[in-house]
């Protein structure tokens, strides 16, 4: 079984809740003032359509996993194939949909026990972890919607929940990657919106990673390569991280 990372002490999901509805909500603000759902994103073959039905079908597999874990099958559900199945619905059913589903999904994990674990994608969750990921997701689609748009994804503090699970993500890069896991602490320091610095790790690792909190997200979630960005790396171990990052497999 693949765990997602041990240590979630960063992680709050009483903290990270306003800003999952709030993700939510400014990302609908941004497709309803858009009638035309047909446009292509980055993602390759996927339009703004296929975006909006993944968070829908995500949220739904969310509620059935919280809800009724002997029900959920990890192994039924194609990412592409029910993107395309939700994209062709008529856009006001896809909206209401996803509108429902995403207030759903917010109050069923603010209304379960911190240390209730439910099933997730060959690993065990808890709603502590599962906040910042369904943030950590809305957060990246929306990035592609805002990117076909060209408007600007406006930074926040929310940063902060998508930047830790980056962090504790770093054992599931070097996993997927098929690397050896590092054994040195690391220590990361980005730059929020505010101008406030965020830390993890020890002060006097020898692997180090430095830059913008926002150029973090949006490597540790593939939308932009590292050579977009203006992180720096210290130590081969931290290189080769920032080479592989990822939040999801």
């Amino acid at each position: 079984m693949l765990d997602y990372g041990l240590d979630t002490s960063g992680l709050d999901r009483d903290l990270g809740l306003p800003g999952l509805v709030a993700e939510g909500d400014e990302l609908d603000a941004l497709v309803s003032a858009h009638a035309d759902w047909s446009l292509p994103t980055p993602a390759e073959g996927w339009t703004i359509a296929h975006q909006i039905a993944h968070l829908a079908a995500a949220d739904a597999n969310v509620l059935v996993a919280v809800r009724k874990p002997d029900a959920f099958d990890a192994g039924g559900h194609d990412a592409d194939r029910d993107a395309a199945e939700g994209a062709a619905r008529p856009r006001p059913a896809l909206l209401a949909e996803w509108r429902a589903g995403r207030a759903e999904v917010a109050a069923a994990l603010r209304d379960t026990a911190l240390d209730h674990a439910f099933p997730w994608y060959g690993s065990q969750l808890t709603a502590t972890l599962m906040v910042p990921l369904r943030l950590m997701e809305t957060w990246a689609h929306g990035q592609d919607v805002y990117d076909t748009h060209g408007v600007p994804h406006r930074a926040t503090g929310r940063l902060r929940h998508i930047a830790a699970l980056g962090v504790i993500g770093r054992e599931l890069s070097f996993y997927a990657a098929q690397l050896p896991m590092p054994t040195e602490p690391f220590r990361v320091e980005l730059t929020g919106p505010d101008g406030r610095t965020w830390v993890w790790g020890p002060e006097d690792a020898a692997q180090r990673i430095r830059g913008s909190a926002l150029d973090f997200c949006l490597r540790v979630t593939h939308r932009r390569s590292l050579a977009e960005t203006g992180l720096t790396a210290v130590g081969e171990d931290a290189k080769k991280w920032l080479d592989v990052a990822r939040v999801f497999l």
